[in-house]
């Protein structure tokens, strides 16, 4: 639930400083509908209008202006603290979870 929350408190932000639909999807690589979708729900949870939506643009409200105002340091310390771990070391590994049973026994070799 935290990571769906900061999710779209980060979509909100880019929303609100692009001040449109289209071009924060594209920056945050998901679909215009998916993008709106999330920001009714964000609203409905928060149960306060964020923004408000004309066919033109789109700007945030009071309510949303003093959730940018005390979200804004906060979230770039978050996306800082994320960028820092993104080392080349680290971008080098790769880790694969698979269920239990999905490979075969230690033992077989693959050949028929």
């Amino acid at each position: 639930m935290l990571k769906e929350n900061v999710n779209d408190l980060l979509s909100f932000m880019v929303v609100a400083r692009e001040r449109s639909f289209t071009r924060a999807a594209a920056q945050l690589g998901v679909s215009q509908s998916a993008l709106s979708h999330a920001m009714r729900h964000l609203e409905t949870r928060l149960d306060v209008r964020l923004l408000t939506r004309t066919t033109r643009s789109v700007v945030p409200t009071e309510a949303g202006e003093r959730l940018i105002q005390r979200l804004g340091p906060h979230l770039e310390e978050i996306e800082q603290a994320r960028l820092h771990c993104e080392t080349p070391e680290n971008a080098r590994r790769a880790t694969c979870a698979l269920p239990p049973g999905s490979m075969p026994p230690a033992r077989y070799s693959g050949r028929r």
